[in-house]
């Protein structure tokens, strides 16, 4: 018997995605009989718009979308991507620019797997993404965090970037609006972020999938835009899951300069080839459209956002700041932290998101998984009742806590 692992270090050093690790055991508890109420999933509850829908239905009696198709994308979509960019964001760029990927998780490899070599250092603003560092790492490089509060909204500072930095460091991962704490950055502060990045010679990877899920006053501003010097070292990473309610049908985008496209779609045509045809005419639809779909989904997620902040800032020993973007509220439990609640004492979030999913049946994601022990992450972005229900059942189980 050989004494060699059996699993890659490489490989054996990932770590499970807790969001869907969450999601799915909430899944099976309902799927058992018990009335659990999931805030884990960052996955809107609307369907995917008719017209989409219909146009993936028509692609699939289309025999040459039955067939192999451009491994970086369908040209009519790679043009639609570029015009939607600018349309949305203001950011003029040519369809060679794009890569059409399977989702923004592929996107966001590919993109940081193109761009490092062995030990070089991404600066990546805490709480994160769980999906950021487990890429970065596959891809050989070395996260190094710069963790905020809720004192700040989540927010990192330039001065804060700086103490990060080394002569390592090679790309800044910027996230605006933000998943998990809704935190969007002025476009002021995005001008000065990306004028640092430029003055320090680094790329800078931005994950725009939740641009057009802001409230209030927040105004989403995109990176090459506001520090156009900086749009040859940057890659956009976007796509229609959050934006189109289009989760399932797995279509995201890499935007960047030529050379770096061109280098990750020869790893794409290694790794996976094209994007299903019919999930890539589905997002062709959605990118065209209009959105006024988008509109309607952002009304119902505004109204929960200001539901879900008011209940959890009611509970004693919760703080949440109001999230400005994306869907999920970001609450601080350290004032729940270590009090005695139905005869334990949850020392971390996540001894206490097992407890509420337990005693309260209802499924939250600990801040452990973002990066930043003492929180928790919940979406709104499920049906107001069952909002107001979860909610409701968490508060009464931590109103115990003594």
């Amino acid at each position: 018997m050989t004494d060699r692992p059996r699993i890659s270090a490489r490989i054996g050093g990932i770590s499970e995605s807790a969001t869907l690790a969450v999601d799915a055991k909430a899944k099976a508890m309902k799927a058992a009989g018990r009335p659990v109420i999931g805030f884990g999933a960052g996955e809107p509850d609307f369907p995917t718009p008719d017209y989409i829908v219909e146009a993936a239905a028509q692609a699939c009696r289309e025999p040459r979308f039955h067939r192999y198709t451009p491994a970086g994308g369908l040209p009519e979509l790679k043009e639609a991507i570029a015009a939607k960019t600018l349309r949305d964001s203001g950011y003029q760029v040519e369809p060679s620019q794009v890569l059409v990927t399977n989702g923004g998780k592929q996107a966001i490899y590919e993109a940081f797997a193109t761009l490092l070599d062995p030990g070089d250092e991404v600066i990546v603003i805490a709480p994160y993404w769980t999906t950021y560092p487990e890429s970065i790492k596959l891809a050989g490089g070395v996260p190094v965090y710069v963790v905020t509060d809720e004192t700040s909204g989540y927010l990192a500072t330039v001065e804060q970037l700086e103490a990060a930095r080394t002569e390592r460091t090679k790309v800044l991962l910027f996230v605006s609006p933000s998943n998990p704490t809704g935190a969007v950055y002025s476009p002021e502060q995005v001008r000065e972020i990306g004028r640092w990045a430029a003055a320090n010679d680094l790329w800078v990877l931005t994950d725009e999938i939740y641009e057009h899920l802001v409230y209030g006053d927040a105004r989403f501003t995109s990176m090459p835009v506001e520090v156009p010097e900086l749009a040859d070292r940057t890659v956009v990473v976007n796509g229609v899951a959050k934006t189109y309610a289009m989760t399932g049908w797995r279509v995201g985008w890499i935007v960047g300069p030529k050379d770096v496209v061109k280098a990750a779609g020869n790893l794409q045509s290694h790794a996976t080839s094209n994007v299903a045809n019919v999930s890539q005419v589905a997002a062709l639809a959605a990118v065209s459209g209009d959105l006024s779909a988008v509109d309607e989904m952002r009304t119902a997620f505004d109204r929960r956002r200001r539901t879900i902040v008011r209940m959890l800032n009611e509970i004693p020993g919760v703080v949440c700041p109001e999230p400005q973007g994306a869907f999920y509220a970001y609450p601080s439990v350290k004032g729940v932290l270590g009090r005695e609640i139905r005869g334990r004492r949850p020392q971390s979030s996540g001894e206490l998101a097992e407890l509420i999913l337990e005693q309260a049946e209802v499924a939250v994601v600990p801040g452990e998984a973002f990066g930043t022990p003492g929180y928790l992450r919940l979406s709104y972005a499920l049906g107001d009742a069952d909002l107001a229900e979860g909610v409701g059942r968490i508060a009464k189980l931590l109103s115990e806590a003594q």
